[in-house]
């Protein structure tokens, strides 16, 4: 029987989930890594945390659709097989969501990815949690947004509805799963721009904003989920809105 604890990490491809595995691996924790279509990436992610690792580590690597219910009960049923201490709920669906181009599969795919399965994924993997190595207990971290936390961009209603539910279902959760589970949230602001997404200018604009004076980066990001979900032993039912204080402004 393992006496080290096991994290999974869903969307481990790139950005903040790669930078969560990395601050993850450097302290030493068995991971589960998943992915949607970027295997060979999560692959090179696995391989980088084995790398930093202060010890020899176990890094297992599994596809996850969160918008198919079968992959989502299919991959909680392997994961709860394995054993599971923690879980970060990093994986989403972020694209802009104008008003006139609105319909009902954009918006059940959304909730499905950022809401819904990563609800359901909690409840199935709560038995495991349960029995967490994990000094505090087991712990759940989900992935927010500071511009669903009452910051709102135009353009955005679908993924920002999909994501205003994080808020509620991080506060239900830690009532529900407590005391054995802590639940809590990262909201970040901008941690690292999207490709594409804004001009040279329009970034500016929005760092402009921030009190700060820049964006985040990723490896600020993965600290801070690695800090709540290993080290805040005393925290449960919050989110940290990590922007630089941009949802003051």
């Amino acid at each position: 029987m393992t006496t080290v604890p096991r994290i999974l990490i869903t969307g481990a491809a790139a950005r903040v989930g790669r930078a969560t595995a990395l601050a993850l691996a450097e302290r030493g924790l068995d991971l589960i890594l998943t992915y949607r279509s970027s295997k060979k990436a999560c692959l090179e992610t696995a391989d980088l945390c084995r790398a930093a690792a202060p010890r020899e580590v176990d890094v297992q690597v599994l596809e996850l659709q969160l918008e198919s219910e079968r992959s989502v009960l299919e991959a909680c049923e392997a994961i709860s097989a394995i054993g599971v201490d923690g879980v970060v709920h990093n994986a989403s669906e972020y694209h802009t969501t104008p008003l006139e181009n609105l319909d009902f599969p954009i918006l059940d795919r959304l909730l499905r990815v950022n809401s819904i399965a990563p609800l359901m994924m909690s409840a199935k993997l709560a038995p495991s949690l349960r029995n967490s190595l994990l000094p505090g207990g087991g712990s759940i971290v989900f992935l927010g947004d500071i511009h669903a936390m009452g910051s709102p961009r135009r353009g955005y209603a679908g993924y920002l509805a999909s994501k205003g539910a994080v808020e509620r279902i991080v506060e239900s959760l830690a009532l529900e799963l407590g005391p054995e589970i802590r639940v809590n949230g990262v909201a970040p602001g901008v941690v690292a721009f999207a490709d594409g997404e804004m001009t040279s200018e329009e970034e500016a604009a929005y760092v402009s904003r921030i009190p700060l004076g820049r964006s985040g980066t990723l490896d600020e990001a993965g600290h801070a989920i690695t800090w709540l979900l290993l080290d805040a032993t005393y925290v449960s039912g919050d989110i940290i809105r990590l922007c630089g204080g941009r949802s003051l402004t």
